[in-house]
């Protein structure tokens, strides 16, 4: 694995065991207060019911990133897509059923392009077979973008569980997700709606640090003979390596997608997000931080507790009757 132009890979190890313990207070720190909302959730929230649940989410990724390397990237896609929605309640898995639940994933921003379904339906049978009707579909995701950036040479951060899965979808919320030719007005607004400031933006746009894309979403679009489908890599340093490169591409005019290149080009990045990308791209260790933190932020967009919402069987389908 390439190691980071800021850190040997001994030393990147070092920090993201650094990170983990750093990032368990994340939420409070760096300028991100708790939110007021999911009270309920907790780091130890299986600790008693279902205590091997972050191991074999692991175990299950390991398997399977051996032969699709892009998994981690497409993992972590699914808890930003199912966050922005209606909240982190597991919705974007659902299949459709009609006329009862429409599913998101067959809207534009998804269709063709989210993945990963039959990972997460390979991590749910693995649980279920150890703890059935404990691990909810929701919390699979948020336990599977942590341990996929892990994975990848990022950051640890204590991933807060207990979210129950609902029930609905929501096609119109879906179709209003950030999209890669949003400008940044656009993409402040929309990170705005869900009390994500422009850190938040900066730091979980970072993402786009591994993982591929379509050409068709690219800045330059797809060259000649090219079909729309054809991959690119979004960090074309270390497409696979979750690292603070991806700022530097924005300043050498790099970026692939446009809805990254605006947070320095943009003539309000100035004083918005320009500064930051800056502080990123010349500290790995800032970023990671300000990205843990920001994921539990994310994390914690509408969940459902307590007795709202179910304990899917199969995350692709809503209970008959819910446990």
């Amino acid at each position: 694995m390439a190691s980071s132009s800021c850190f040997s890979s001994a030393r990147l190890l070092l920090l993201a065991a650094c990170c983990g313990v750093l990032l368990a207070m994340a939420g409070h720190a760096y300028g991100h207060p708790p939110s007021n909302g999911p009270a309920a959730l907790s780091s130890t929230f299986y600790d008693a019911s279902c205590p091997g649940a972050y191991n074999i989410v692991r175990r299950v990724i390991q398997d399977a990133r051996v032969s699709d390397p892009r998994l981690p990237a497409s993992l972590i896609r699914l808890h930003f897509h199912d966050c922005f929605v209606q909240g982190c309640d597991g919705s974007l898995l659902l299949d459709d059923n009609l006329p009862a639940i429409q599913s998101e994933k067959n809207v534009l921003g998804n269709k063709n392009s989210v993945r990963g379904f039959e990972v997460v339906d390979n991590i749910k049978a693995a649980l279920e077979n150890a703890c059935p009707g404990i691990v909810s579909c929701a919390d699979i995701l948020a336990l599977a973008a942590e341990i996929s950036v892990e994975l990848a040479g990022g950051p640890r951060w204590s991933v807060l569980l207990g979210r129950r899965d609902g029930t609905t979808t929501n096609i119109e919320g879906a179709k209003n997700l950030p999209s890669p030719f949003d400008p940044l007005d656009k993409l402040q607004e929309k990170f705005r709606n869900f009390n994500l400031d422009d850190t938040d933006l900066v730091a979980l746009q970072g993402a786009h640090t591994f993982g591929r894309v379509q050409c068709q979403f690219t800045r330059e679009n797809c060259t000649a003979g090219q079909p729309q489908g054809a991959l690119e890599n979004l960090d074309q340093v270390t497409p696979n390596v979750f690292d603070n490169k991806y700022y530097g591409n924005l300043f050498d005019g790099r970026a692939q997608l446009q809805s990254d290149q605006v947070m320095l080009s943009d003539p309000a990045a100035v004083v918005t997000t320009a500064p930051i990308v800056h502080r990123f791209a010349g500290n790995q260790l800032d970023f990671f931080r300000n990205f843990g933190a920001s994921m539990i932020k994310m994390g914690n967009i509408g969940p459902l507790t307590g007795r709202d919402g179910e304990i899917r069987k199969n995350c692709r389908r809503i209970n008959s009757k819910g446990y």
